[in-house]
């Protein structure tokens, strides 16, 4: 029986605790003392120890975290979570307001924002409840840590007034303050521990710890910058972050609208000379169209949104010696040269290489063993070597000339004609290309198999595989006599190569690591072609009908193919099962063929992934952007003046939702 007063006493509580924590962590003021607010909290942790039938996830009793340890799983994006393309010039800006306004013939609108240097994240809300937090992964799907967010106590786990989504998605970036950063390192060297390199590995570090009870103690900070729902209160970026903040949500409190790429730059400038007086790290500044709906006409590349661009300011830069160059051989056999330096402290972490790139990249910097070399941080994340100090050189020192033989199998190393890099040709035997195919082979995006780099090294190290097809002749006695695998480990890895004859025909393609062959190349000619058999026999005309498919894609897939022991590895992959017959799938028509659709607004009845989902399915293309190829407009609510009168200009027809389901079903 539930008592009343109770109940009523603890949602009073509650309330009161979570009004105080809005105003102190979001709003930085605070209307009540430490000790009052420590008063509260006890009783409320009280009344809901003796009465557990009124517990409720989001209460902020559960702000102190779990001592269990728990792994995390994956979780996919709704929405993928894609990288910024960055620009380090005022020009590259310029150039940026040139493309967008060759693409967008109405009024552009910019907003400017400070780049946060933390971890990304995605939080789902559901009736104004927090259900869910996902790390950025590999951009398609990422960690749940929804416990440890739970923790940080400037994210609402309840939202505030009533005019939010049903659902969405809000994004941001958690961070750690100078304060909190150097406390904590203070108490680590105290304790004899290494201390944190920089205040975004600290908080990174701390999102994956695996009891969260821990990381509330560490006190991270989070703000949020994007919301994404199909149904957004308004058309502005701008205008959703304000709404956002009456939610309840830590908005960045440094955000200006642009009506120019002239003012941008003048905030960019300004925030150069003043990001050293800010609590925490910036890197740069995100410059983001406002329009919601010209957003979705710029649309997306492969990895980042034609409508944003991150700025980053000029990279920390110090100089080093070059001891030696090593060369390092990838899965494709590319030859990457590796500068070894003498270490040195930059933009918060020990340097002690750097990549040189190609051979072009050593000859137009005229780089020597024994040169003093300018170091830094390429978007503050990859060392690089950006020039040499001749005035220090030594007259004894010699010319750098590129390797002849690869360094792992001394086979002769070639360079195709148009291409930067050198290659080792031998695939077959050469031992990182063929530890390199495997760990892709078996990768989340691919196979999807336990392990990783350290397994692959273990297994070809004691010679239980020498290609991706010696995974699954595996036997479990095998794996339980070697170093660090157990009866357990040694099932998990079975299972998931057991499991891994379900993954999906043009994800085994992908996997195979065939040159030029990624993931949306791998899909189109599953798609145009249904089967490795038909992919193989295909004639290099064939090959070429396909939809981006280019000489020099569809030379790589013959090369392949014409190799006996590729043709022998996909003969034993298809005898364990393994899928490369693309899978029936019902309701699937070629009633789209050839037909080019842009999708813009939102819509009722249907997603606008779903909307996408069904174009391909029945033979259609997607496209971000109106030209005059495309063929129809499918207009949802909240459709931006520019695109429809784009689409006119082509003189592209311009249907509804419900138009576009009655055109499948006719």
């Amino acid at each position: 029986m539930k008592n009343p007063k109770i109940e009523s006493k603890i949602e009073f509580l509650r309330s009161e605790l979570q009004k105080h924590n809005y105003n102190y962590y979001v709003l930085s003021v605070s209307e009540t003392s430490d000790y009052q607010y420590d008063t509260m909290l006890k009783e409320l942790q009280q009344l809901e120890t003796d009465n557990p039938k009124y517990f409720d996830i989001n209460s902020p009793t559960q702000r102190i975290g779990d001592d269990r340890n728990k792994s995390f799983k994956q979780v996919q994006h709704k929405y993928p979570m894609l990288s910024l393309a960055n620009t380090y010039s005022e020009s590259e800006l310029f150039d940026f307001d040139s493309r967008i306004k060759k693409a967008i013939e109405s009024k552009i609108t910019y907003v400017c924002e400070l780049k946060y240097d933390g971890t990304a994240v995605g939080l789902t809300y559901e009736k104004g409840k927090l259900i869910r937090a996902v790390t950025r992964g590999d951009g398609v799907e990422g960690d749940d840590v929804t416990a440890n967010v739970r923790t940080i106590r400037s994210i609402p786990l309840e939202l505030r007034g009533d005019n939010y989504p049903e659902k969405f998605e809000i994004r941001g970036e958690i961070f750690m303050s100078h304060e909190v950063f150097h406390s904590l390192n203070e108490i680590r060297e105290k304790n004899g521990k290494s201390k944190f390199a920089n205040p975004r590995n600290a908080a990174s570090g701390t999102l994956k710890l695996r009891n969260s009870a821990n990381v509330a103690k560490r006190k991270l900070d989070c703000f949020l910058y994007y919301v994404l729902s199909e149904n957004l209160p308004s058309d502005s970026h701008y205008e959703n972050l304000t709404q956002a903040r009456k939610w309840g949500f830590k908005i960045p409190p440094h955000l200006s609208q642009m009506t120019d790429i002239k003012s941008v730059v003048e905030f960019i400038k300004n925030w150069d000379s003043k990001r050293s007086d800010l609590p925490y790290d910036i890197d740069g500044i995100v410059i983001k169209v406002d329009s919601i709906s010209q957003q979705e006409e710029l649309g997306n590349t492969a990895k980042a949104p034609r409508w944003a661009v991150s700025y980053k300011y000029q990279a920390e830069q110090l100089f080093s010696v070059l001891e030696s160059i090593s060369y390092q051989v990838g899965r494709t056999g590319a030859i990457t040269p590796v500068a070894n330096l003498k270490p040195v402290q930059l933009a918060g972490t020990i340097v002690k290489r750097a990549s040189l790139h190609n051979a072009d990249q050593i000859e137009l910097l005229d780089i020597r063993v024994g040169d003093c070399v300018a170091v830094e941080k390429g978007g503050e994340i990859i060392p690089k070597i950006t020039s040499v100090d001749l005035s220090r050189r030594s007259p004894d020192s010699e010319k750098t000339n590129f390797i002849n033989l690869c360094p792992e199998c001394q086979t002769e190393l070639v360079r195709i004609d148009g291409e930067a890099q050198h290659y080792c040709p031998n695939d077959a035997s050469c031992p990182p290309q063929i530890k390199g195919k495997i760990e892709h082979f078996i990768s989340r995006k691919a196979m999807n198999i336990e392990g990783g780099e350290a397994t692959v090294e273990l297994l070809f190290n004691n010679d239980l595989i020498n290609d991706f097809a010696d995974l699954y002749d595996l036997k479990i006695d095998q794996l339980t006599n070697l170093e660090r695998f157990g009866e357990k480990s040694a099932h998990n890895l079975i299972n998931s190569i057991a499991d891994s004859i379900a993954v999906p025909f043009e994800k085994v393609l992908y996997s195979l690591g065939i040159r030029h062959i990624g993931e949306s190349m791998a899909k189109k000619l599953v798609r145009t072609f249904c089967s490795i058999d038909k992919i193989m026999a295909a004639t290099f005309e064939e090959l070429t009908a396909v939809d981006e498919v280019g000489d020099k894609i569809a030379e790589s897939l013959q090369l392949y193919f014409n190799e006996e022991i590729n043709r022998k590895n996909i003969e034993r992959l298809k005898a364990h099962g393994v899928q490369f017959v693309a899978e029936k799938k019902e309701n699937t028509t070629m009633i789209l063929a050839g037909k080019r659709f842009v999708i813009t607004g939102s819509f009722e009845t249907i997603s606008r992934n779903e909307l996408k989902e069904l174009i391909e399915k029945n033979g259609g293309k997607n496209t971000s952007s109106i030209s005059k190829s495309t063929d129809f407009l499918v207009a949802g609510n909240k459709v931006g003046p520019s695109k429809i009168q784009k689409a006119e200009k082509f003189n592209v027809k311009i249907i509804s939702e419900v138009d576009f389901i009655q055109m499948l079903a006719n």
